[in-house]
């Protein structure tokens, strides 16, 4: 018998939360897409005269969270209240972000930590509704 596997975004639940702000949960409600990505390589290649290669292992675990979202959302709402509170907290609450997603069925589970705003949504406006990014950058990003 052949195996097969399914895959549902819908099965995919995402908490973001803030000690200052408190947190919001979504389960597909208005979102795109999530991306997690490392921001640096962990391996590089120097490669001598006579054509030895030298591999080193560096040691990186910061990366982005991109979380593409309807711009009438509760998702939105909720990283532009966040996003404005941060604008003028004291620097201390700035990088208190945390980041979850998990999906048992896909039996994966994402976290950032230490997450900061990179930079406010852009805005598109225009006859059709249109969503809009959040890039979040986490200095440790896991996956389990």
């Amino acid at each position: 018998m052949a195996s097969y596997t399914t895959y549902a975004f819908e099965d995919l639940h995402t908490t973001i939360t803030h000690p200052s702000m408190g947190q919001i949960s979504v389960q597909g409600a208005g979102v795109g897409t999530i991306t997690f990505a490392m921001a640096n390589d962990v391996s590089a290649h120097d490669v001598g005269a006579d054509g030895s290669v030298m591999t080193s292992k560096i040691k990186s675990g910061n990366g982005t969270i991109a979380i593409a979202c309807q711009q009438t959302s509760d998702l939105h709402r909720w990283l532009l209240r966040l996003y404005n509170f941060l604008d003028s907290a004291p620097p201390r609450e700035f990088a208190r972000i945390g980041v979850m997603a998990s999906s048992p069925d896909m039996q994966v589970q994402h976290t950032g930590e230490h997450v900061s705003i990179q930079k406010k949504a852009d805005k598109p406006y225009q006859q059709q509704g249109q969503q809009v990014t959040w890039t979040l950058m986490a200095a440790k990003l896991t996956e389990r």
